[in-house]
């Protein structure tokens, strides 16, 4: 497996890859990798001729400066991680590679899907999200580019991007990679302490049951039950929210909208966690 920790190194061997009409995979990461990244790579494998992984955690998509501290950081685990499952390729660039004039991000408008959820709790995330991922973009050229469910609206918005931008890149959705307790697997969850770790699938627990509720109760209904749901757990719900999958837009009726997602974010002590579940 290559291993780059600079743009320069990594641009020449993308052109080399170009010269050679290789297809090229790409999945973008903030490190601390899982399984549910694994399930990004393999698939990426599996559809390209190489598949490069960045690992960058990205300073400008963090609104709370105690949650870019503490993000788990491990490059030497990723590396074996990655490696042994068959990547071609990684690249660990310095904060100075992706952001050599300054620490800002670049302003997008994304028609209102960075405006709720996550983007109204979150100021700036996905203006952060967007400038890297599109840095990321220009510098590997990928065909085809990997985005986990888990984060359902950064990836509406990243395909917003591909748009915007005009860029030749297939965007790949991934299913939710989820735990035997059904906990959406994520790099925070090693930073849950044991009582939380044991009561998050409750999250799971409760998005399945809203399929079920939606059955006998309207939209407001389900949410009012939702809201009662966690009184009774020691989380801290934070929203819950039932939208429309395209816009993004929460519904009032379950006729508003073909596809339907409701999306969930909980405090399991200081630790925040998200997650998402097709409804309709």
């Amino acid at each position: 497996m290559q291993i780059f920790h600079d743009r320069r190194s990594l641009e020449a061997w993308v052109a080399q890859q170009k010269d050679s009409q290789r297809s090229i995979g790409f999945v973008p990461t903030m490190g601390a990798l899982h399984k549910g990244h694994v399930s990004l790579i393999q698939k990426s494998i599996s559809q390209n001729d190489l598949t490069i992984c960045s690992v960058f955690v990205n300073p400008t998509q963090f609104d709370n400066p105690e949650d870019l501290e503490k993000y788990p950081r491990d490059t030497d685990k990723d590396a074996q991680l990655l490696e042994s499952v068959g990547c071609d390729a990684v690249f660990f660039p310095q904060v100075e590679d992706m952001y050599p004039d300054s620490l800002s991000s670049e302003s997008f408008d994304f028609n209102g899907l960075d405006q709720v959820m996550e983007g109204r709790f979150r100021k700036g995330h996905f203006d952060g999200v967007a400038t890297i991922v599109s840095r990321f973009f220009e510098l590997v050229q990928p065909d085809k580019a990997y985005f986990g469910e888990k984060d359902f609206q950064q990836l509406r918005i990243i395909q917003e991007l591909v748009k915007l931008k005009n860029y030749p890149i297939q965007i790949q959705p991934m299913p939710i990679f989820r735990e035997e307790s059904g906990l959406a697997m994520s790099s925070r969850n090693a930073r849950l302490k044991p009582e939380y770790l044991a009561e998050a699938p409750q999250i799971y627990k409760l998005l399945n049951l809203l399929k079920d509720w939606k059955m006998e109760s309207t939209v407001e209904e389900c949410i009012h039950r939702a809201e009662e749901f966690f009184l009774n757990t020691s989380l801290e719900l934070e929203y819950i929210l039932i939208c429309d999958e395209k816009t993004l837009e929460s519904i009032s009726s379950w006729d508003e909208a073909e596809d339907i997602r409701a999306f969930i974010a909980v405090y399991a002590g200081d630790i925040r966690l998200i997650d998402n579940l097709k409804i309709v």
